[in-house]
C-alpha cells in the first residue's frame, strides 16, 4: 500500500473515531480546539491537518503542480 492510501485510511479512521466520540459523549468547541492531556481529542485537529496537508503535497508532487 502506498503512502497516499495509508494517509487516506488513517484520515478515515480518525473521522470514524471522532464521530463515535461525538455520538457517545458529545464534543464542545473547548475540547476540540483546546484539548489537553489524556483527552481523546488532544492534538486531534493538528494531527488531522498535518495528515491532510501531506496528502495534498503528495498529490501535487504526483501531478507536477504546486500549491
Amino acid at each position: 500500500m502506498g503512502e497516499k492510501q495509508k494517509l487516506i485510511n488513517e484520515l478515515i479512521q480518525m473521522q470514524k473515531k471522532f464521530m463515535e466520540i461525538e455520538k457517545t459523549s458529545g464534543i464542545d468547541f473547548e475540547n476540540y480546539y483546546d484539548a489537553r492531556g489524556g483527552d481523546e481529542l488532544a492534538e486531534y485537529q493538528t494531527k488531522y491537518n498535518d495528515l491532510a496537508n501531506r496528502l495534498v503535497d503528495l498529490a501535487h508532487t504526483e501531478k507536477g503542480s504546486k500549491r
